[in-house]
């Protein structure tokens, strides 16, 4: 049995798991503002805490950096042992490479602390939004980052995505020690997907400097990007309508 369960109700040592979208107040889930609310403690990734610090005042709020991701989780179970409901936030969705899956691994040994998973907005779908419609058709999500993935996985998965025809969407596209990896992905995608294929990146989403661009897969793989973009390549029927990215679905008669 798993030393965690997730039920409906206010109860004392609780943790929510809280998806705050891609950045923007008004893009959060009603459901998660009234998490935030009801907590007395809200923990996150620097970065994450300062998007929603300032709509939640009276809160107490802890941080953890970069790679201290099972600190942020202790911290949350013993803040919530402490009696104080809690909030673990992510951005975007909790089980979109966020922090669900760790928090039930650590949860397994604090198993009077009961935690509730409270969905959010992934950059893939506020950036497919920004976009237009890419993601009307069979898609998957791929990290680059190669912290907690092998590169050669990585290159499987995007050898395998492309020759299927998936559209892909890019987490993690770049940083400061990978700063050629996006080119490194496009030249593999290249491999079975054309050079002329739609892509679309988002930068910033739902923040401050939010920027978006269409382009061929040609252009992409010249393009210099962060870690705060989200890249978007599309399949053999994606299309570029008046700039925006659109992936028919398949409909007779259009």
């Amino acid at each position: 049995m798993p030393a965690c369960v997730q039920t409906g109700g206010l109860a004392l040592n609780k943790i929510y798991v809280v998806g705050i979208g891609p950045g923007a107040y008004e893009n959060m889930t009603i459901e998660a503002d009234r998490a935030l609310k009801t907590s007395d403690t809200i923990i996150g990734y620097t970065v994450y805490v300062e998007l929603v610090k300032e709509h939640y005042p009276d809160k107490t709020f802890l941080t953890t950096p970069m790679k201290k991701e099972v600190d942020r989780c202790v911290m949350a179970f013993e803040e919530a042992q402490k009696g104080h409901v809690v909030s673990m936030i992510c951005s975007g969705d909790t089980g979109v490479y966020g922090m669900a899956g760790l928090m039930y691994e650590v949860g397994e040994n604090y198993p009077d602390v009961e935690l509730k998973i409270i969905p959010g907005v992934t950059a893939a779908l506020a950036g497919a939004a920004i976009l237009g419609a890419p993601l009307i058709h069979d898609f998957c999500l791929i990290s680059l980052s190669d912290l907690l993935t092998p590169k050669e996985k990585i290159k499987s998965r995007l050898l395998h995505a492309s020759r299927a025809d998936f559209v892909i969407c890019l987490y993690n596209p770049s940083s400061k020690k990978r700063s050629d990896y996006l080119n490194w992905a496009c030249g593999l995608m290249m491999e079975y997907k054309s050079e002329d294929t739609v892509c679309g990146i988002v930068k910033n989403i739902g923040r401050e400097g939010e920027t978006i661009q269409v382009l061929p897969l040609s252009e992409l793989k010249r393009t210099k990007v962060d870690m705060f973009t989200t890249v978007f390549i599309g399949n053999s029927q994606t299309k570029n309508i008046d700039g925006h990215m659109v992936t028919p679905r398949g409909y007779r008669g259009v």
